[in-house]
């Protein structure tokens, strides 16, 4: 039955690509594993216009809401910054995000008096009280950095901004203005790590860090891998050995501890990170891919293609290597998973991404003693983001690998 469904395939025009994704489309893991991925790669391009916190880097820092569970709820007191922000657009912000022109005091209660606003700060679950009085002024306005006297005059204040323009505001209306815009409740639904940072924001900007990790270090084993494993399955000879002896040794060689020498001789950073784990993975690229030019190149059509004169060059590029992209993609996807791994393992030894770029890995490092202490959800979250991506890859893989392969194609 599969056999005269594919002849009516062929008959109909139905080429291969298409057979196979719908092979694919059949396979309800593989099918699971697109979606996460492809959920990720949207959420990875908004980046900052989705996070809670868009400041570079998700880094805005509240220490007195350090490691607080999910949902934890807060109520704010947003202190205009004294300094000039300029607001970036759209794109910047998406790509870089945009620096908070506010900084954030955790408040229980508030109180105006006279020409201040008196808040009593949140210090977590400890019965102590703190009192601090800010200026109403100072709240709502970046003052001038030449003349910060703020005069009372009847009922307004007159002060000048950053500008050094001045501004007349009636009491009652920076009250108003400061009860509508300035106090404000915010809800954190993963919770706050040490330092106060909002863990869903961190964790929505490392899902950056993972993918960028995971396709650079992919293409860069590819373009390696595929180079030297098709000049060394069709040349063969003198050259296959060689290229074979440099992939036996670099093969012999732990993964991990090659990754740490290629680190150390690049140095720690974002860019390394990539470069370093990309050469790692080329090896398996070359031996699957020499293995399947090495068959390819004894087939008819090959020889047709020599003895019409085609270069060498062409013959690889445009005849050999398009009947290998099945198995390119299958391994693509799986070192894609195991790039995000090692990703994460080096940033949880320290040697990976650096702070302050968020890192599923190093959030783990900076939160797994909290395990044992109380807060386990602050290294369980992005341990669980880890294993969904990776999980995500292998079974695309696993799918690819179904759908392509020929012995399996009666089977759907």
């Amino acid at each position: 039955m599969s056999e005269d469904k594919q002849i009516i395939d062929s008959a109909a025009g139905v080429s291969e690509l298409e057979r196979s994704w719908k092979r694919l489309l059949k396979n309800k893991p593989a099918v699971g594993g697109i979606l996460i991925i492809i959920t990720s790669l949207i959420i990875a391009i908004l980046g900052y216009l989705i996070t809670p916190d868009q400041t570079p880097y998700s880094n805005n820092m509240i220490l007195q809401i350090g490691t607080e569970p999910p949902a934890f709820g807060v109520k704010l007191l947003k202190v205009r910054k004294n300094k000039r922000i300029a607001d970036e657009g759209i794109i910047s912000t998406m790509l870089f995000g945009q620096e908070d022109p506010y900084t954030y005091i955790p408040i229980n209660d508030y109180q105006f008096d006279e020409t201040d606003i008196v808040v009593t700060e949140y210090v977590g679950e400890a019965d102590i009280s703190k009192k601090i009085s800010r200026n109403m002024a100072d709240v709502v306005y970046a003052k001038s950095f030449n003349n910060h006297i703020v005069l009372m005059q009847n009922d307004s204040l007159t002060f000048f901004d950053i500008n050094d323009k001045e501004h007349t505001v009636a009491i009652a209306a920076l009250k108003q203005k400061i009860e509508a815009e300035h106090i404000v409740k915010k809800t954190y639904l993963l919770g706050t790590d040490k330092f106060g940072r909002d863990i869903l924001s961190r964790l929505i900007i490392g899902v950056r860090v993972s993918l960028s990790v995971g396709f650079i270090a992919v293409l860069i084993s590819l373009v390696i891998g595929v180079t030297m494993g098709a000049i060394a399955g069709y040349f063969r000879g003198r050259i296959d050995n060689i290229i074979m002896w440099i992939i036996n040794v670099i093969w012999s060689i732990p993964t991990l501890l090659l990754v740490f020498a290629i680190t150390l001789a690049l140095g720690k950073g974002f860019w390394q990170i990539f470069v370093a784990v990309g050469l790692s993975m080329w090896v398996e690229v070359a031996r699957i891919i020499r293995g399947q030019v090495m068959s390819i190149r004894e087939i008819e059509f090959v020889e047709a293609t020599r003895a019409l004169g085609y270069s060498n060059t062409r013959i690889i590029t445009l005849h050999i290597l398009p009947n290998v992209l099945g198995p390119v993609m299958v391994i693509a996807a799986a070192n894609f998973a195991a790039a995000i791994l090692i990703e994460a393992g080096l940033s949880f030894l320290g040697i990976g991404v650096q702070p302050p770029m968020p890192s599923w890995g190093w959030m783990m490092k900076e939160h797994y003693g909290y395990i044992i202490a109380g807060d386990p959800f602050l290294a369980i979250i992005p341990g669980l983001s880890i294993m969904m991506m990776v999980l995500a890859f292998n079974l695309l893989g696993n799918g690819l690998r179904d759908a392509l392969d020929v012995k399996t194609k009666l089977s759907f």
